[in-house]
């Protein structure tokens, strides 16, 4: 009995050890897993352990980046490299052609021309990232100017009051499209098209028979938009405060997400990396700024197209909203899953698109002091669309930026005025536009499928 009982304690004695050991290694194995610090002593271990790759990466210096670099390229991260890349050559060969290319002057009236239709780029992007299509953006700031323009002319109403009116007239229209696309399910492409050829309708008849109303230049805001208005006005230290300004807001908002995200415990920039950042913006910055001194200085146009875009980048990447649009676009049944009120989204969206498609109107209207019938028209619409692509916005919905806007409208406008300069037909334009506009999709697409391929798709 005494050995069958030794034998026994003995036989159990081994699966407990066992089972001990078994328990040990899957604690490690899940410690690993989860990441938990190691030992202070053992920095290799917590490097292994701890250490985002990114961190990695940019511990090893300029090295490390390079790697970091063709990482991303492999991987379809390309961002805006291709349109940086693309704009350079357009500028070299439009340079080479016509010494006047990269003129202050000739740089200045791109800067002027590009805010118009920028401003429906920008609306365009919101609705891209949900990867639908709004038709109708021409049309509403055809439209939009018309409004103001009976507001102003044929009711002699305040030229601001008829701004604000005209502008809630085309957040009304966006929101009324959205309606109908979330809660009716009216294909976005279908119900936009409808308004582009409704609200063309619509301005024609307020137009009448002359088929122009001119608008009083002298002050309001046609008179601010006009191509002879500019930032502070015969003061060339507005073009440098600006870039002052902007080079202060980039530095402080990047030190502030370094601050937050090392407080959080996650990856975040080196102050080395911000302060290159930083002076390569304020090289930029103060370039542009002595280059359009030296023609005029900095129209309002301008100004306030780039504000428009430090707003809506804010609210996209820093906001809740804007972090429903990005989830929306990725997926719709995970954000429904998630709780966000998909219809919601869509309807604010279009009204978004509505908003700053009046606004490009009103930029039309500045630019030529009147209404007319050819406000919005002809291929306004599809260059808003070309920009917001070509700057990088995906068509397939859930990536892209507002900056794309300023990118795609850098590269259309520098075409159409190289061309001009050159006097080329404007069919060549046409060609040459959708060629590029082709280019970006087809590099949209490459890259999806190699984020796919990467395992980020």
């Amino acid at each position: 009995m005494s050995e069958t009982s030794n034998k026994t304690v003995q036989g159990d004695e081994s699966p407990k050890v066992e089972k001990s050991a078994a328990a040990d290694a899957a604690a490690a194995t899940a410690a690993a897993t989860a990441k938990v610090p190691a030992p202070a002593e053992d920095p290799t271990a917590a490097g292994v352990a701890v250490v985002d790759p990114r961190l990695l990466v940019r511990e090893e210096g300029l090295k490390g980046y390079v790697t970091e670099f063709k990482r991303k390229v492999k991987g379809g991260e390309l961002g805006s490299l291709p349109v940086v890349i693309g704009l350079i050559i357009i500028w070299t060969i439009f340079q080479l052609k016509n010494s006047l290319f990269l003129s202050a002057d000739n740089l200045s009236n791109i800067s002027y021309f590009l805010s118009a239709t920028g401003m429906l780029a920008i609306g365009l992007v919101f609705v891209l990232l949900l990867g639908e299509i709004d038709l109708s953006v021409g049309s509403v700031s055809g439209l939009a100017s018309t409004v103001f323009a009976v507001f102003v002319v044929n009711h002699g109403m305040n030229q601001w009051l008829a701004l604000i009116l005209t502008i809630i007239t085309g957040v009304g229209i966006g929101a009324l499209h959205g309606w109908f696309f979330a809660r009716i399910g009216v294909p976005a492409f279908v119900v936009t098209l409808a308004g582009f050829l409704g609200w063309n309708g619509l301005m024609l008849w307020l137009l009448g028979d002359s088929g122009t109303i001119n608008i009083p230049a002298d002050s309001g805001p046609v008179h601010v938009l006009g191509q002879s208005s500019f930032f502070m006005d015969q003061a060339i230290i507005g073009a440098y405060l600006l870039a002052g300004l902007g080079v202060v807001l980039s530095a402080l908002g990047q030190f502030n997400e370094q601050r937050r995200r090392r407080a959080a415990g996650v990856p975040f920039r080196p102050t080395s990396e911000i302060i290159v950042r930083v002076a390569l913006l304020a090289i930029a910055s103060f370039v542009a700024a002595a280059v359009l001194n030296s023609a005029a200085g900095v129209s309002n146009a301008l100004v306030i197209f780039l504000a428009s875009l430090v707003i809506v980048d804010f609210v996209l990447r820093r906001t809740t909203f804007g972090r429903k649009v990005f989830a929306v676009g990725g997926g719709i049944e995970a954000a429904r899953r998630a709780g966000i009120s998909v219809p919601l989204v869509r309807i604010t969206v279009f009204a978004i698109s509505g908003g700053f498609a009046a606004i490009g109107g009103m930029f039309f209207a500045g630019q030529t002091a009147s209404a007319t019938l050819n406000a919005g028209g002809g291929n306004t619409l599809m260059l808003a669309i070309a920009a917001a692509v070509i700057g990088g916005t995906s068509l397939f919905g859930g990536r892209g930026s507002v900056w794309s806007a300023l990118l795609g409208m850098l590269v259309i406008q520098s075409i159409q005025t190289g061309l001009d300069l050159l006097n080329m037909n404007t069919s060549i334009q046409y060609m040459i536009t959708g060629g590029v506009l082709l280019g970006a999709v087809v590099i949209d697409s490459v890259s999806r499928k190699s984020q796919k391929a990467a395992g980020r798709g």
